[in-house]
C-alpha cells in the first residue's frame, strides 16, 4: 500500500492536478479529495527524511498561549498526556510564543530556532504558523537538516513558509470560501458579514478567502459586508478588541437584519460575537479555525472541564445549550476542533515518520494521523494551489470538515462541489 502510495504521488508531481471528488478510508476517517486544474508541482528546497530510527528522539511543538489559540494549545497538552514531556524524561517539548507575536517576531524566532539545541530534536511543529515561523525553520535548518519541520495553519504567504517548512497543512480557505457563505444561503440568509482587520487581509489565504465569500455572494445574491475590527495584536490588546466587538455587534444585527450571517478571521473576537448574536438574532456558520470550543464555552458561560478532550461529549453539551437558548439552526462548527487536531495530528505524524511508520507527504498518512484525535469525522481538500502561475505545492495541504449546525446536524458541505471559478478568484 505504501509503495503504491509513492507511485501516486510522484504521477502527481509529474502530471496536473485535475478537479475530482473522491473518498478514501483512512483509519476512521473519511477523506474526500478535491483538486483544481494546475499544471506542475513544485517541490521544496528542504525535504527531510529518516532513513535510521532513533532509539530515543523529542519532539517540539510551539503554540500560542490559552488566550489567543487554547484550542491548539490543549492538542499539544493531548501529545504530552499520551507521550509525556521531555523535562519529565517523557518526547515532547512544548513552548508557547507571545500573545503580541507581531510586535515580538524576534522572540517567536528564537523559541522556534531555540528548539533545535536538543540534539535529541528530530521534529518541531508551530502551530498555528505566525510571522516569523520561516525564519526560524531556516535558522533550524541551518544547524540541524535533520530536523522535520512542520507548520500548523501557516500566517505567512504560501510560497514563503512552503519554501522552509517540510510540510504545511491550513484550513482549506479556497473551498470554505464558497463553503461558509453557501450554508448561510441554505439556511435563509440574505446578508455575509466579514469582520477583519488589515493585517489578516495581508495574507494571501484570508484575503483569497475573502474574495471567494465576495463572488459567492454575488453569485448567490446575497449581500456582502466588510467591517473593520481592531486587531487583537495592537495596542489595544485582547480585551479592547473584544470590548469594540460586544459594543458594536448590537448595532450590526439592528442595521443588517437577522438573516445575516457573521464571520470574523480572528479568534478573540469570536466569544463576544456569539456572545451578542445568541442574545441580538443572527447567524454563525462555523469559526475561523472551527471548533466546539471556539468561543462558546465563554459565550455560553459552561464549564466542560469534566468533558476535556471528549469532543463528542463537548459538542453534545454546547449543542444543548444553544438550543435551549433559542439557537437552534444559527449556530455552526466543526465537531473535533480544527486547532487542537491539528496540533496533536501533526505531532503524531512526526513521531510516525521518524518511526519509519508513515511517509512525511502521503495525505493518507498525514490524515490517519488526524483521525487519531477526530474518530470517524469527514475531512475533505486538496494540495494548495498557486492562484497567479497554476502551480500546485507537493508539500502543502488544505484540509476542512463538513459543518455540523447546533438543532439541525450536518449539512453535508463535503458532498458540495465548488465550482471551478473559486480555483481562479483572488
Amino acid at each position: 500500500m505504501r509503495k503504491l502510495g509513492l507511485i501516486v504521488l510522484s504521477l502527481l508531481v509529474a502530471c496536473s492536478f485535475v478537479y475530482a471528488g473522491g473518498s478514501s478510508e483512512t483509519t476512521g476517517v473519511t477523506v474526500t479529495t478535491a483538486a483544481p486544474a494546475a499544471t506542475t508541482t513544485e517541490t521544496t528546497t528542504s525535504t527531510a527524511t529518516t532513513t535510521d530510527v532513533p532509539e530515543e528522539f523529542h519532539i517540539g511543538i510551539v503554540t500560542g498561549t490559552v488566550s489567543q489559540s487554547e484550542d491548539d494549545l490543549r492538542g499539544a497538552e493531548a501529545l504530552i498526556a499520551e507521550y509525556g514531556s521531555v523535562d519529565e524524561g517523557g518526547m515532547i517539548q512544548h513552548l508557547t510564543y507571545p500573545d503580541n507575536f507581531m510586535e515580538e517576531q524576534e522572540t517567536t524566532i528564537s523559541v522556534i530556532a531555540g528548539l533545535a539545541d536538543d540534539p535529541l530534536m528530530k521534529a518541531v511543529i508551530v502551530n498555528q504558523a505566525v510571522p516569523g515561523t520561516t525564519e526560524a525553520f531556516r535558522r533550524i535548518k541551518e544547524v540541524r537538516p535533520d530536523i522535520i519541520c512542520i507548520a500548523g495553519e501557516a500566517h505567512e504567504d504560501p510560497g514563503v513558509i512552503s519554501s522552509a517548512a517540510d510540510l504545511v497543512c491550513n484550513n482549506d480557505f479556497v473551498s470554505r470560501g464558497y463553503l461558509m457563505v453557501h450554508t448561510a444561503h441554505e439556511l435563509g440568509c440574505n446578508t455575509f458579514v466579514h469582520i477583519s482587520f488589515p493585517r489578516h487581509l495581508a495574507m494571501e489565504t484570508m484575503a483569497r478567502r475573502r474574495a471567494i465569500m465576495m463572488k459567492t455572494c454575488e453569485d448567490l445574491g446575497m449581500t456582502f459586508v466588510d467591517i473593520s475590527a481592531p486587531d487583537p495584536t495592537s495596542d489595544v490588546g485582547i480585551a479592547g478588541a473584544q470590548q469594540y466587538i460586544l459594543e458594536q455587534a448590537p448595532s450590526w444585527i439592528e442595521q443588517y437584519g437577522e438573516n445575516t450571517a457573521f464571520f470574523c478571521t480572528n479568534d478573540a473576537h469570536t466569544e463576544p460575537l456569539l456572545r451578542q448574536l445568541l442574545q441580538y438574532g443572527g447567524y454563525f456558520i462555523e469559526a475561523d479555525l472551527p471548533s466546539p470550543l471556539m468561543g462558546y464555552p465563554g459565550a455560553l458561560g459552561i464549564d466542560l472541564s469534566d468533558v476535556a478532550g471528549d469532543f463528542p461529549a463537548i459538542l453534545e453539551r454546547v449543542e444543548s445549550e444553544i438550543v435551549n437558548r433559542g439557537g437552534a439552526g444559527r449556530f455552526g462548527t466543526w465537531a473535533y476542533s480544527y486547532g487542537y487536531t491539528v496540533s496533536a495530528g501533526l505531532g503524531q505524524h512526526a513521531i510516525n515518520v521518524i518511526r519509519g511508520e508513515s511517509e512525511l507527504l502521503d495525505r493518507d498518512d498525514i490524515m490517519a494521523a488526524y483521525g487519531k484525535y477526530s474518530p470517524g469525522a469527514e475531512w475533505g481538500g486538496a494540495n494548495y494551489v498557486n492562484v497567479d502561475t497554476g502551480v500546485g505545492l507537493r508539500n502543502f495541504f488544505l484540509v476542512y470538515q463538513d459543518t455540523y449546525v447546533m438543532g439541525r446536524g450536518y449539512m453535508g458541505v463535503i458532498d458540495v462541489e465548488v465550482p471551478d471559478w473559486a480555483y481562479t478568484t483572488k
